[in-house]
Protein backbone atom coordinates (compact mmCIF):
# COMPACT_ATOMS: atom_id res chain seq x y z
CA UNK A 1 0.00 0.00 0.00
CA UNK A 2 1.43 3.36 -0.97
CA UNK A 3 1.57 6.04 1.58
CA UNK A 4 -0.13 9.32 1.37
CA UNK A 5 2.60 11.27 -0.50
CA UNK A 6 3.24 8.94 -2.94
CA UNK A 7 -0.70 8.67 -3.52
CA UNK A 8 -0.41 12.56 -3.76
CA UNK A 9 2.91 12.57 -6.28
CA UNK A 10 1.19 9.18 -8.48
CA UNK A 11 -2.92 10.69 -8.97
CA UNK A 12 -2.33 14.51 -8.19
CA UNK A 13 -4.95 14.00 -5.10
CA UNK A 14 -4.69 12.37 -1.48
CA UNK A 15 -8.42 10.72 -1.80
CA UNK A 16 -7.74 8.67 -4.57
CA UNK A 17 -8.17 5.30 -4.35
CA UNK A 18 -5.13 2.91 -3.46
CA UNK A 19 -3.54 0.38 -5.60
CA UNK A 20 -3.39 -2.38 -3.09
CA UNK A 21 -1.49 -5.15 -5.62
CA UNK A 22 1.99 -4.68 -7.04
CA UNK A 23 1.37 -7.52 -9.14
CA UNK A 24 0.47 -4.68 -11.77
CA UNK A 25 2.27 -1.28 -12.92
CA UNK A 26 0.13 1.46 -10.83
CA UNK A 27 -2.29 3.12 -13.11
CA UNK A 28 -1.86 6.93 -14.31
CA UNK A 29 -5.54 8.85 -13.88
CA UNK A 30 -5.58 11.99 -16.13
CA UNK A 31 -8.41 14.37 -15.43
CA UNK A 32 -9.15 17.65 -16.97
CA UNK A 33 -12.73 19.49 -17.15
CA UNK A 34 -15.04 16.82 -17.29
CA UNK A 35 -12.75 13.87 -18.64
CA UNK A 36 -10.92 11.01 -16.82
CA UNK A 37 -8.24 8.97 -18.28
CA UNK A 38 -6.04 5.89 -16.76
CA UNK A 39 -3.49 4.74 -18.50
CA UNK A 40 -2.09 1.67 -17.92
CA UNK A 41 0.36 -1.23 -19.57
CA UNK A 42 -0.94 -4.04 -21.04
CA UNK A 43 -3.04 -6.41 -19.12
CA UNK A 44 -2.31 -10.23 -19.59
CA UNK A 45 -4.66 -13.39 -19.42
CA UNK A 46 -2.81 -14.04 -15.94
CA UNK A 47 -3.22 -10.81 -14.56
CA UNK A 48 -6.37 -9.31 -16.21
CA UNK A 49 -8.37 -9.84 -13.02
CA UNK A 50 -6.48 -7.70 -11.05
CA UNK A 51 -6.94 -5.07 -13.85
CA UNK A 52 -10.51 -5.62 -13.75
CA UNK A 53 -10.36 -5.00 -10.06
CA UNK A 54 -8.27 -1.13 -10.89
CA UNK A 55 -11.17 -0.10 -13.64
CA UNK A 56 -13.66 -1.18 -11.17
CA UNK A 57 -12.29 1.02 -8.61
CA UNK A 58 -11.79 3.78 -11.21
CA UNK A 59 -15.57 3.35 -12.90
CA UNK A 60 -14.16 2.45 -16.18
CA UNK A 61 -16.74 2.78 -19.46
CA UNK A 62 -14.37 1.63 -21.69
CA UNK A 63 -10.99 0.32 -22.80
CA UNK A 64 -8.97 1.66 -25.75
CA UNK A 65 -6.65 -1.24 -26.66
CA UNK A 66 -3.69 0.83 -29.20
CA UNK A 67 -1.63 -2.71 -29.22
CA UNK A 68 -2.66 -6.11 -30.42
CA UNK A 69 -4.75 -7.45 -27.55
CA UNK A 70 -2.95 -9.54 -25.32
CA UNK A 71 -5.96 -10.81 -23.57
CA UNK A 72 -9.86 -11.71 -23.87
CA UNK A 73 -12.20 -9.13 -24.14
CA UNK A 74 -14.92 -11.52 -22.76
CA UNK A 75 -14.40 -10.99 -19.17
CA UNK A 76 -14.54 -6.69 -19.54
CA UNK A 77 -17.54 -6.86 -21.33
CA UNK A 78 -18.89 -9.20 -18.66
CA UNK A 79 -18.59 -6.42 -16.41
CA UNK A 80 -20.12 -3.74 -19.11
CA UNK A 81 -16.99 -2.61 -20.19
CA UNK A 82 -16.24 -1.57 -23.94
CA UNK A 83 -13.51 -2.44 -25.78
CA UNK A 84 -12.24 -0.13 -28.07
CA UNK A 85 -9.34 -1.97 -30.58
CA UNK A 86 -7.67 1.32 -32.29
CA UNK A 87 -4.18 -0.62 -33.18
CA UNK A 88 -1.13 1.50 -34.61
CA UNK A 89 2.31 1.29 -34.61
CA UNK A 90 4.51 1.44 -31.43
CA UNK A 91 6.14 4.50 -31.34
CA UNK A 92 4.44 6.33 -34.03
CA UNK A 93 1.37 8.85 -33.95
CA UNK A 94 -1.85 7.42 -34.24
CA UNK A 95 -3.48 7.89 -38.09
CA UNK A 96 -6.65 10.15 -38.64
CA UNK A 97 -9.09 6.88 -38.23
CA UNK A 98 -7.52 6.15 -34.72
CA UNK A 99 -7.83 10.42 -33.78
CA UNK A 100 -11.39 10.47 -35.09
CA UNK A 101 -12.90 7.26 -33.68
CA UNK A 102 -10.83 8.22 -30.26
CA UNK A 103 -12.53 11.80 -30.48
CA UNK A 104 -16.10 10.51 -30.95
CA UNK A 105 -15.64 8.12 -28.01
CA UNK A 106 -14.90 11.42 -25.73
CA UNK A 107 -17.62 13.29 -27.03
CA UNK A 108 -19.74 9.89 -26.59
CA UNK A 109 -19.03 9.62 -22.77
CA UNK A 110 -18.34 12.63 -21.51
CA UNK A 111 -20.68 15.39 -23.63
CA UNK A 112 -23.39 17.53 -21.69
CA UNK A 113 -21.71 15.65 -18.50
CA UNK A 114 -20.92 17.97 -15.31
CA UNK A 115 -19.65 15.84 -12.94
CA UNK A 116 -18.65 12.56 -14.69
CA UNK A 117 -18.36 9.49 -12.62
CA UNK A 118 -17.23 7.44 -16.10
CA UNK A 119 -13.46 6.67 -16.92
CA UNK A 120 -11.72 5.70 -20.46
CA UNK A 121 -8.62 3.23 -19.94
CA UNK A 122 -6.34 3.54 -22.57
CA UNK A 123 -3.41 1.00 -23.30
CA UNK A 124 -0.34 0.05 -24.94
CA UNK A 125 2.24 -1.94 -24.42
CA UNK A 126 3.97 -0.25 -21.52
CA UNK A 127 1.24 3.05 -21.12
CA UNK A 128 4.32 4.92 -22.27
CA UNK A 129 3.49 6.35 -26.04
CA UNK A 130 0.55 5.45 -27.66
CA UNK A 131 -1.66 5.51 -24.93
CA UNK A 132 -0.30 8.45 -23.79
CA UNK A 133 -0.53 10.67 -27.16
CA UNK A 134 -3.97 9.98 -27.45
CA UNK A 135 -4.69 11.46 -23.97
CA UNK A 136 -2.56 14.45 -24.75
CA UNK A 137 -4.82 14.59 -28.22
CA UNK A 138 -8.11 14.91 -25.58
CA UNK A 139 -6.04 17.65 -23.71
CA UNK A 140 -5.01 19.49 -26.64
CA UNK A 141 -9.06 19.53 -27.98
CA UNK A 142 -9.69 20.66 -24.19
CA UNK A 143 -7.62 24.34 -24.80
CA UNK A 144 -4.52 22.91 -23.30
CA UNK A 145 -1.36 23.67 -25.16
CA UNK A 146 0.71 20.79 -26.81
CA UNK A 147 3.63 21.59 -24.32
CA UNK A 148 1.55 21.44 -21.11
CA UNK A 149 -0.77 18.37 -22.23
CA UNK A 150 2.94 16.76 -22.63
CA UNK A 151 4.58 17.82 -19.40
CA UNK A 152 1.07 17.40 -17.22
CA UNK A 153 0.96 13.94 -18.55
CA UNK A 154 4.78 13.17 -18.18
CA UNK A 155 4.37 14.16 -14.43
CA UNK A 156 2.22 11.40 -13.63
CA UNK A 157 3.69 9.36 -15.90
CA UNK A 158 7.37 9.54 -16.59
CA UNK A 159 8.99 8.15 -19.91
CA UNK A 160 5.88 8.71 -21.78
CA UNK A 161 5.39 10.42 -25.45
CA UNK A 162 8.49 9.87 -27.08
CA UNK A 163 10.39 12.57 -29.51
CA UNK A 164 8.44 11.36 -32.67
CA UNK A 165 4.78 11.44 -30.67
CA UNK A 166 6.30 15.35 -29.36
CA UNK A 167 7.01 16.40 -32.47
CA UNK A 168 3.26 15.05 -33.95
CA UNK A 169 1.19 16.48 -30.89
CA UNK A 170 3.34 20.04 -31.23
CA UNK A 171 1.54 20.24 -34.65
CA UNK A 172 -1.78 18.84 -34.30
CA UNK A 173 -4.40 21.31 -35.05
CA UNK A 174 -7.27 20.97 -32.39
CA UNK A 175 -11.11 20.57 -33.64
CA UNK A 176 -12.80 22.68 -30.86
CA UNK A 177 -12.41 25.59 -28.86
CA UNK A 178 -12.44 24.05 -25.01
CA UNK A 179 -10.25 25.84 -22.59
CA UNK A 180 -9.20 23.14 -19.93
CA UNK A 181 -9.56 23.21 -16.57
CA UNK A 182 -7.58 20.81 -14.32
CA UNK A 183 -8.93 19.06 -12.01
Amino acid sequence: MFVKSKQKAMYGRTNAPPVYNSAINPPTLIECNNTRFLIVDAPSTNNLPLYIKEFERWQVTDVVRCCDATYPKEPLEEKGIEIHDWVFSDGASPPSSVVDGWLQLIEKRFHGVDHPTSCIAIHCVAGLGRAPILVAISLVEQGMSALDAVAYIRERRRGAINNKQLKFIESYKPRSKKQCIIS
